[in-house]
């Protein structure tokens, strides 16, 4: 039986052990998460293990909020030099964010903007930033609230930027679909005002009603039926959400207001002698106007992500 010699020097045994070294750990990209509000923070932990996170916000405990999520406090221009950079901040402070990055970017960035709308962000950032970097859009249909107990199996939209057609702007948004399928999310292609037709009404009308319910001040209530507890459940989910967030969703989609007029007619319809189920719907003329939202988005399949052709593209 043949048996290996033992190493009859130092050098030999040196040199064994170097055979068996482990390599070194490739380098992580470097990602720039820009905004440590809510979503920007819940972001962290579902990205730190595949990026290394330079986290920017002028909040005065960013060091603190940084250190306890694990990654390292910067600066705006550096957050802006990383190979991806995360915008997730308010819809109106996109504009000026978005002129000051602009001559920081190198060529080739990835920019990845998480506004609840889609037409307004992407034209802003088609406009601000440079031709030599990517952007794609992107609406995780879930937050804090509501991935709070993981974000497997939840929805994000993925949108390419009107301005920017073309074979670039879809490969951007495949890698971005890549990445988010990878962290087990459900990948949905659309445009970006088809994004925003739809979500006028599932979140721009869903808001609206919270905020009336909160309104209300509904007092304790013993007598309460399943429906109405759903009902509680859906206003108490987004009661949370900023006042930033809801005027983005309902004054600056540019499709909410006709949906909410809608539904201020269904509902006088409804209510008013001789109302109910079978009632004319009394919408109004700019409602008649606006066109309900076509059936145009998709989940992306193994198929797009081939190739195929992705619904709404």
């Amino acid at each position: 039986m043949l048996q290996r010699p033992e190493p009859d020097s130092d050098t030999e045994a040196s040199s064994g052990e170097d055979r068996t070294a482990a390599p070194p750990a490739a380098r992580r990209p470097g990602l720039g998460l820009i905004g440590a509000g809510a979503f920007g923070t819940f972001c962290v932990p579902h990205l730190r293990d595949r990026f290394e996170i330079r986290l920017a916000d002028p909040r005065p405990d960013l060091g603190d909020v940084a250190a306890r999520l694990g990654v390292a406090a910067a600066d705006t221009e550096a957050a802006a030099a990383q190979d991806i950079v995360v915008l997730a901040v308010p819809w109106r402070s996109l504009a000026p964010l978005a002129s000051r990055i602009g001559p920081l970017l190198k060529p080739g960035t990835l920019v990845v903007e998480v506004c609840s709308i889609k037409m307004k962000p992407l034209a802003v950032l088609a406009g601000c930033l440079p031709g030599s970097v990517d952007i794609v859009g992107t609406h995780p249909l879930f937050g804090p609230q509501s991935g709070r107990h993981g974000i497997a199996g939840l929805n994000v939209v993925v949108c390419t930027p009107p301005g920017r057609p073309g074979p670039r702007a879809e490969r951007a948004a495949r890698r971005v679909a890549g990445l988010l399928r990878s962290l087990g999310l459900s990948v949905i292609r659309t445009g970006a005002d088809e994004h925003d037709r739809q979500m006028a009404y599932v979140q721009g009308l869903t808001h609206a009603i919270a905020r009336a319910i909160a309104a209300l001040e509904v007092p304790p209530l013993d007598m309460t039926t399943a429906t109405w507890r759903h009902l509680m459940r859906m206003a108490d989910m987004v009661g949370g959400d900023s006042d930033d967030l809801f005027r983005t969703i309902t004054r600056d989609n540019p499709h909410a207001a006709a949906v909410r007029e809608r539904f201020a007619a269904a509902l006088a319809g409804r209510c008013a002698p001789g109302g109910g189920l079978h009632a004319a719907s009394g919408r109004s003329a700019a409602a008649e106007r606006q066109p309900p939202p076509a059936a145009t988005a998709g989940k992306e399949t193994a198929a797009d992500a081939a190739g195929g052709r992705h619904p709404a593209q």
